[in-house]
């Protein structure tokens, strides 16, 4: 990706990050221009919004802080990873689940 693509994107890149209400502001942000830098994020935000839900739903059943915390810490590091990502202008997937949102959500451009 050239840096033009990249610095054209980089604003929708980072507001993707802003759970589900930046994904769809984003998803708005690039409906036009079909930037594939902004595209990446989305799809990477998106992946790591719905994990956070469903993560979210599944845990709530138990009242324990012996299962939620570790599902706060994991979705914090990879949402801080996302967004330091999106920031600096790389294309990195996030740890674990990235190539598999990737692959999952190909069709959100």
């Amino acid at each position: 990706m050239d840096a033009k693509t990249i610095e054209e994107g980089k604003s929708a890149a980072i507001t993707s990050y802003i759970l589900i209400v930046g994904v769809l502001i984003a998803m708005s942000m690039n409906s036009e221009t079909k930037n594939s830098y902004t595209s990446f994020h989305i799809r990477q935000a998106l992946g790591l919004t719905l994990t956070f839900i469903s993560l979210g739903l599944i845990i709530s059943n138990f009242d324990s802080m012996m299962i939620s915390l570790p599902m706060w810490i994991f979705v914090s590091v990879l949402w801080s990873y996302g967004i330091f990502s999106a920031i600096k202008g790389e294309t990195k997937p996030l740890p674990l689940l990235g190539n598999y949102f990737q692959k999952w959500l190909n069709s959100i451009s």
